[in-house]
C-alpha cells in the first residue's frame, strides 16, 4: 500500500484492497474515503466489500465517487465539507491518489495559501501545477 501523507488531516493512496483496510485502521486512520467510482476499471475491488471491511475495523466510510478529469466545484464543496466534519485523520483513495489530492487542494485553496497547497501535494508525490489557475480561482472565493 502506497500511503502518501498530505498533512495531519489526510493521507491519500492509489487503489486499496479489502485486506489493506485492517492496516489502515491499525495505523490510526478514522475515516476511509473512496473517490473512485465502483467498477471504474475491471478487476478493482467492489466498494461494498471495502465498506464492509471499514465497518468491521471501526472506520467511518464515505463513498464520494468523482469522475477522473471531471472534478466539479460541487465535488470540491462536498469534499471540503466532508473533511471538516470527518473524524480525522482521513485516508482517501482513488485509482492513483491524484483525484483525492486535487479534491483536497481545491477545497483548501479557499482557506490556505495556494503555494503551500502546491508544496504539500508535491511532497506527497503529486504535481498539481496544472491546477494553478483553478487554485487561484478557488482562493478568490475567500
Amino acid at each position: 500500500m502506497d500511503i502518501r501523507k498530505i498533512d495531519d488531516s489526510i493521507s491519500v493512496a492509489p487503489q486499496i484492497t479489502v485486506a489493506d483496510v485492517a492496516d489502515i485502521a491499525r495505523l490510526g486512520f478514522k475515516t476511509l474515503v473512496a473517490n473512485r467510482p465502483d467498477r471504474e476499471e475491471p478487476g478493482q475491488p467492489a466498494m461494498a466489500d471495502i465498506e464492509a471491511a471499514a465497518a468491521e475495523h471501526g472506520l467511518s466510510w464515505v463513498y464520494m465517487p468523482v469522475e477522473s478529469g471531471n472534478i466539479t466545484d460541487a465535488d470540491v464543496d462536498r469534499f471540503g465539507a466532508m473533511i471538516r466534519d470527518a473524524s480525522q485523520p482521513v485516508f482517501a483513495f482513488c485509482r492513483s491518489g491524484t483525484r483525492c489530492t486535487v479534491l483536497w487542494s481545491l477545497s483548501n485553496a479557499r482557506e490556505h495559501d495556494p503555494q503551500d497547497i502546491l508544496s504539500k501535494a508535491q511532497r506527497a508525490g503529486y504535481d498539481i501545477t496544472g491546477l494553478i489557475p483553478r487554485l487561484m480561482q478557488q482562493a478568490n472565493k475567500r
